[in-house]
């Protein structure tokens, strides 16, 4: 398989990014959220957390562009975005480590 080399900038508030990586209870939600549709009962019910809370640091996810929400009748089913994920820990480290050489390949089905 041959795939053309494209390159893309992206751009990321690495504060922001840092900011909504660095809470305990949000790295929960994401290691929950990783590879799942999960609803906020769901992710309620899997760590024992008030909804409040839990819809609180869905929010800061979500404004961060680490999750992506998908509506489903009556329910928001949340997911992790891997891609933003790894497109900003590529921008921390081009940010802070810039002698280091960084190359993120995404596959895109053809």
């Amino acid at each position: 398989m041959n795939f053309d080399m494209k390159t893309i900038t992206i751009i990321l508030d690495t504060v922001e990014f840092a900011k909504a990586l660095a809470d305990e209870t949000r790295q929960k939600i994401m290691a929950l959220c990783c590879c799942e549709l999960l609803s906020v009962n769901d992710i309620v019910d899997k760590l024992d957390v008030a909804q409040p809370t839990v819809s609180h640091h869905l929010k800061i996810l979500k404004t961060a562009g680490l999750v992506k929400s998908e509506r489903r009748g009556k329910q928001i089913l949340y997911t992790l975005d891997q891609e933003r994920l790894a497109q900003g820990c590529c921008q921390v480290a081009e940010d802070f480590a810039p002698s280091q050489p960084i190359q993120m390949v995404i596959q895109v089905p053809e």
